[in-house]
């Protein structure tokens, strides 16, 4: 489509606006111009990029050059230790095969020796198996002779060995018959007899009874309801029913013999509970045998009432096997209060005090204790040495060792600890317990190594 431009006179002078056309190339011309720019700034950002990228190559082929004169070089090592190796492998394959061809040589030579050798070997072979053939006809002869000969003398050794077996029986046997005399002779006057225990069976009682080489091992034993269990428990620093305390009872409670450790780890003892004699089918000279007494460092014997034959035989054993005994009477606070009642009746005209009647009944319960273990050890056969008698309550007993064990702590007389008693009950009850316990202390001192605490 043309578009019509008026023109424009301003005076003399006309100015012409430019034709459709001139617009289009003046456009044109500028766009050129632009795309000239354009194209030149493109060249010389290509130019820069192809001096960088000739820049980059040269450097890469510079770097490649170095690599490969690198490689080369390795190479021309590598070819040369190759070389190397290939002179070494064929000069060790020339040597290898001069030890092969030398060893061939030997072989060969050894072969030829060895095949002379077993032919040599066979024809010894020969003349040996032809002497042994001999031989063996004449050792023949001489076994069937010697058998003869052995046949014949073995019969009249047995005829001889049948004798003297007969003759050693009939020994034995009166032996055995002179023994039975002896023994119910011994048992007829009351003697008791001595067994001793063998070898095997000292091991294996100490093997049953968990004896420990360094311990102290006591022994409790008596007659059942003699208040073994509570003994125990006092000597340890226990009260009867706490889960560590030997079981106690009015009946026999320990069947078999149990074992109690010490609670003080520092303290060597251990301490064994025995079943009563009176609980047992067997006498009381046995009791000391089967029980295994024999085993233990120091044996307490412990009575109630009455001191029986059964005390007597133990300490009996204790003097044959020279083991340390004391002898303990138990419950003394009890049997105490049944002397008290006695010693009012007796001394009710007097009128006199609780404190002089109570140390009167407690020096009564001493001197009749001991008169009665005194005649028990002089009436025994064979008679007994005279021996202190350790008369105890166990709550006293306990008391001291709990005491003991407390060493200076501070104690509320308020709030005591377990198995400690009042001091008026302490002062009023105490007989033998502190000598009791220092006289175990000295004996165990003097007899186990290392030190001893209780």
């Amino acid at each position: 489509m043309a578009w019509c431009v008026p023109s424009l006179h301003l005076g003399n002078s006309s100015i012409i606006p430019p034709t459709a056309n001139e617009e289009h190339w003046r456009r044109e011309e500028e766009n050129r111009r632009r795309e000239a720019a354009e194209h030149e700034a493109r060249e010389r950002a290509n130019e820069e990029r192809r001096r960088a990228e000739e820049e980059a190559r040269r450097w890469e082929e510079q770097r490649a050059r170095e690599a490969q004169e690198n490689a080369a070089r390795e190479e021309e090592a590598r070819r040369r230790e190759e070389q190397r190796a290939r002179e070494a492998r064929e000069n060790a394959e020339r040597a290898e095969e001069a030890r092969r061809r030398e060893e061939q040589r030997a072989r060969e030579a050894q072969e030829s020796a060895e095949r002379y050798r077993q032919e040599c070997e066979r024809e010894r072979l020969r003349a040996e198996e032809s002497a042994r053939r001999e031989r063996a006809a004449r050792e023949e002869a001489e076994r069937v002779r010697a058998q003869a000969e052995e046949a014949a003398a073995r019969a009249k050794a047995q005829q001889e060995a049948a004798k003297e077996a007969e003759r050693i029986a009939r020994e034995e046997a009166e032996r055995a018959r002179q023994a039975a005399e002896e023994a119910s002779r011994q048992l007829a006057l009351g003697i008791q007899p001595v067994v001793r225990p063998t070898e095997d069976e000292l091991n294996k009682t100490k093997k049953d009874r968990e004896y420990v080489e360094g311990a102290y091992h006591f022994a409790v034993a008596g007659i059942s309801g003699s208040g073994k269990s509570s003994l125990i428990n006092a000597l340890r620093g226990i009260t009867n029913g706490t889960p560590s305390a030997a079981r106690t009872g009015i009946t026999e409670t320990t069947g078999e013999i149990t074992r109690y450790p010490d609670p003080n780890p520092s303290s060597p003892f251990v301490w064994y509970d025995v079943p009563g004699a009176g609980t047992l089918s067997i006498p009381g000279w046995q009791y000391f045998h089967q029980q295994g007494l024999y085993i233990f460092n120091c044996i307490i014997v412990l009575f109630d009432t009455r001191f029986t034959a059964t005390d007597i035989a133990i300490l009996q054993n204790c003097a044959r096997f020279k083991i340390p005994a004391y002898i303990v009477r138990s419950k003394s606070d009890q049997n105490m209060v049944n002397v008290l009642k006695d010693v009012r009746r007796t001394y009710r005209q007097d009128k006199l005090g609780d404190a002089e009647l109570r140390k009167r009944a407690k020096e009564l319960y001493i001197k009749e204790t001991q008169l009665s273990v005194e005649k028990g050890l002089k009436e025994a056969q064979p008679e007994l040495p005279s021996q202190r008698v350790y008369m105890i309550s166990q709550d006293i007993l306990c008391h001291l060792r709990v005491t003991n064990d407390l060493g200076n702590e501070e104690i509320d007389e308020d709030e005591l600890p377990d198995g400690m008693v009042e001091e008026d009950e302490f002062q009023a009850n105490v007989v033998d317990e502190r000598e009791l316990l220092q006289d175990i202390l000295m004996d165990a001192k003097g007899r186990a190594s290392g030190p001893v605490a209780m």
